[in-house]
Formats: structure tokens, C-alpha cells, sequence
């Protein structure tokens, strides 16, 4: 079984956020850059964990980025990929982005793919079910448990109130999240393998990109607490009506 699993660098979650370019871009002085949480410490390791097992023969790394994503993606080949691809371009168009990594996955057989169940930076979680739609296969949301036996996997996700268990065969697209697996940290042996494993360069598909950035803007910051008596119900009902907002 070989799978794929979608790398996105994201800034590290103490960043300081900051927009240039008429506040169409981030600033990234000084942002240090990370493997997105969701697809580093799920599913990435949950990918290792089936190779380790002897259920996976292969576990690939895939992201859409430029030269700049390159320390990203050696990281997470130091954690144990096998070889890693990144397609040529730079996009924010989520559209765009997962036609990319559908294509490349269209020709090169992959029994499972595996991504985050959102970034960190977007949050929007939109890639796996276009990645799914494009390839034409099941996809399945949110898994935070996951086994792989006869030609099927046996997922548990998330679903309010409690967890949902599915079976599915495979070829399949999952999305991950908490719980699937526990986060690792690469050692000097996976950091100095890492440097010699195959990193494609591979160009990408001419594709309309379906969104754009008009500008960013900063959450308004927000107020003190107002702390009243229990006997000051007028004034309470007072700025309830007046200054009251909801956000």
C-alpha cells in the first residue's frame, strides 16, 4: 500500500502578525516556519505507523510551494518519509492547490492520501474534499482514529455529541485530526537520512486560480471588562442596549 501524505508550511502559532503590500500579504520577517500541526502530527506519523507495522510499503510527501517550503518538507522526510515532491508554484487558491496535487496523484497510484483536516493559517478545510472530488474516490472528514486491514481502513471521526466508526475500501481521502496519533520529534539519524532522500521538483499544471486576495485586516482588538454591582440592573440593562455587540 503506498501512501500519500499533503505537507503545508504554516507560520509557527507564536508568530506576530503583520500584512505589507497594502495589507494584501503577510509579513514574513522573521516568521518562522512550520509542518502544519494537523498533517505533521497526525497525518504524517499515523502514515509512519502503518509503514512501521508492515501495512505500507511507501509513505510520500507532497506540497505546492517554492524553494522556500524545501526546509519544511526535509523535516518531515527526517521524521521518516520516503521521498517527497514538491510541485513549482506558489498559490493561497485552495482550487488551485489541490488540482496540483490530484494530478500528480492521478498518475502515480496512491492508496491512500492523507492531509490535515485544515491549516492553521486559513482554517478553511476545503482540501481534502476537492482533492477527493478530483480524483473521483471516498472522502472521509475529521478521522481521529484510523486502521488499515484486507483492502479497507476502519475509521472512527468526530461527530457532535460523540465519534462515528466507518469502514471504506480502499483507494480512499482521509482529513485528520487530534487523537489519530501521538506527535514525534526527528532524531540525528532521521535529520542526516533526511538530506539524501528524494525531493522532486515537479512543475505544475496550468490552472485558473479561482480566488484572490483583495486584503487582510486585523481582528478589532478587544475592550476591559465593565464589572457592575448586583444592585445596578438599570445600569446593566443600559448598556446592554447600547454598547452591547454581537460578534
Amino acid at each position: 500500500m503506498k501512501i500519500l501524505v499533503c505537507i503545508t508550511k504554516a507560520p509557527d502559532t507564536t508568530t506576530k502578525i503583520a500584512f505589507t503590500d497594502n495589507d494584501t500579504k503577510l509579513n514574513e520577517a522573521g516568521v518562522q516556519w512550520i509542518i502544519n500541526p494537523y498533517e505533521e502530527w497526525y497525518a504524517l506519523v499515523r502514515a509512519l505507523e502503518l509503514k512501521e507495522a508492515g501495512i505500507a510499503s511507501a509513505v510520500h510527501l507532497i506540497t505546492v510551494g517554492k524553494a522556500d517550503t524545501e526546509p519544511v518538507i526535509r523535516k518531515a522526510l527526517a521524521l521518516g518519509g520516503d521521498e517527497a515532491i514538491r510541485i513549482d508554484a506558489d498559490s493561497n487558491d485552495s482550487f488551485y492547490i489541490a488540482s496540483q496535487i490530484a494530478e500528480y496523484a492521478k498518475s502515480h497510484s496512491y492508496d491512500l492520501v492523507m492531509m490535515g483536516k485544515e491549516s492553521i493559517d486559513y482554517n478553511n478545510a476545503s482540501m481534502g474534499a476537492m482533492v477527493a472530488e478530483m480524483l473521483d474516490l471516498p472522502y472521509i472528514t475529521h478521522v481521529c482514529k484510523l486502521d488499515v486491514a484486507n483492502g479497507a481502513v476502519a475509521v472512527n471521526r468526530e461527530i457532535e455529541g460523540g465519534e462515528e466508526s466507518d469502514t471504506c475500501l480502499l483507494p480512499l481521502v482521509i482529513s485528520c485530526q487530534k487523537g489519530m496519533s501521538e506527535a514525534r520529534i526527528p532524531n540525528m539519524r532521521g535529520i542526516m537520512a533526511a538530506r539524501t532522500k528524494p525531493l522532486n521538483v515537479v512543475a505544475p499544471i496550468a490552472v485558473d486560480e479561482l480566488t484572490s486576495i483583495v486584503s487582510y485586516e486585523m481582528p478589532v482588538q478587544k475592550t476591559g471588562v465593565k464589572m457592575l454591582n448586583i444592585d445596578q440592573m438599570d445600569e446593566l440593562v443600559r448598556l446592554l442596549h447600547e454598547e452591547a455587540k454581537v460578534i
